[in-house]
């Protein structure tokens, strides 16, 4: 078997309990904790209007993480370029990367991240806006290759790593004709990860950036010493998200005693891991789940773990690393 490359996806919950500061907090707590256990890459998404998510401006974030971490790539899963001035985006990762050279990662994504009151607040009345992601992306190339009179400073910086990302076969391609590294979101899509990645992997035309293909899948894993805790250990997503489907505002992340007192029926629960794939469980239980995958040759996770105890939130990456 090939070597495993693992990556954590944080959305920087908001925890119930706590102010946003002290929420905010354990973002560097698990940056540290996993480059301790040689995670490759620390990425952080882009959401608006959701109170429950923290991570609304990973060019915020992307540096704070990096000044706290040493050698793990730090980077954006991603930033919804349509919501955003490509030309800025140019001299914000140019500027990360001056900063922190050779560890940043630009993942790029065209969905706005949000509802429709932030994605009008952010790209006005137009809807075509994610129609020109792949013009906008030729565009920033250009921008990082200093190709235009109109010029992203600072100059004479290596360009960032680019990464497209997706949750269908559109991005997959996209990339594949670009010849760009490809993250796929298995946690939110209702394609098979398996195809797509294939798909991306058969369409590659190789680039001045990348010669191979370079993939990798985005999961939602939760696992603890037992199935029992980490069905436990679940539930405060479960019912985040429960809420969100439901047409409520997904508020700060519940804790254990807020969980107990809203069980989930048959019914919800079936609903949500359909809706929102999640491997949950032991470490041996976790393993088996990601067998086929692995035997598919996907060897790369992006991985996010919404679980509201901070410290088991750290053992559940642990317990991946040992069995991964």
């Amino acid at each position: 078997m090939s070597q495993i490359h693992l990556s954590v996806l944080d959305l920087c919950p908001m925890l119930s309990g706590e102010s946003p500061t002290e929420s905010l907090a354990h973002v560097g707590d698990l940056a540290r904790h996993v480059e301790s256990l040689n995670f490759d890459r620390y990425w952080v998404a882009e959401h608006h209007d959701m109170e429950g998510i923290g991570s609304s401006s990973p060019e915020v974030l992307i540096p704070h993480i990096a000044g706290l971490t040493k050698k793990m790539r730090i980077g954006s899963g991603g930033i919804m370029l349509p919501n955003h001035a490509t030309f800025h985006i140019a001299e914000v990762f140019r500027t990360l990367e001056a900063l922190y050279p050779g560890r940043i990662d630009l993942g790029l994504g065209r969905a706005p991240g949000s509802g429709s009151r932030a994605t009008v607040a952010l790209r006005g009345h137009n809807p075509m806006a994610a129609e020109k992601f792949p013009e906008e992306i030729e565009l920033l190339e250009k921008y990082f290759a200093d190709e235009l009179p109109l010029k992203a400073i600072p100059t004479r910086v290596p360009r960032p790593e680019v990464w497209i990302l997706g949750s269908s076969d559109f991005g997959a391609r996209l990339a594949a004709q670009k010849g760009l590294p490809y993250s796929f979101a298995q946690h939110f899509s209702g394609f098979p990860a398996t195809e797509v990645l294939n798909l991306y992997k058969r369409s590659f035309v190789p680039s001045e950036y990348l010669s191979e293909p370079l993939c990798m899948m985005g999961c939602h894993i939760i696992c603890a010493e037992t199935d029992e805790e980490a069905e436990k250990l679940a539930h405060s997503s479960d019912l985040s998200y429960l809420r969100f489907i439901q047409g409520g505002p997904r508020g700060f992340l519940p804790d254990l005693k807020e969980t107990e007192a809203h069980p989930l029926s048959p019914v919800d629960r079936q609903h949500l891991r359909s809706t929102f794939p999640k491997f949950i469980g032991s470490p041996q239980t976790i393993k088996k789940y990601l067998g086929p995958y692995l035997k598919a040759g996907i060897d790369n996770f992006m991985i996010l773990s919404m679980i509201y105890d901070q410290e088991l939130r750290r053992k559940s990456y642990t317990l991946l690393r040992e069995i991964l």
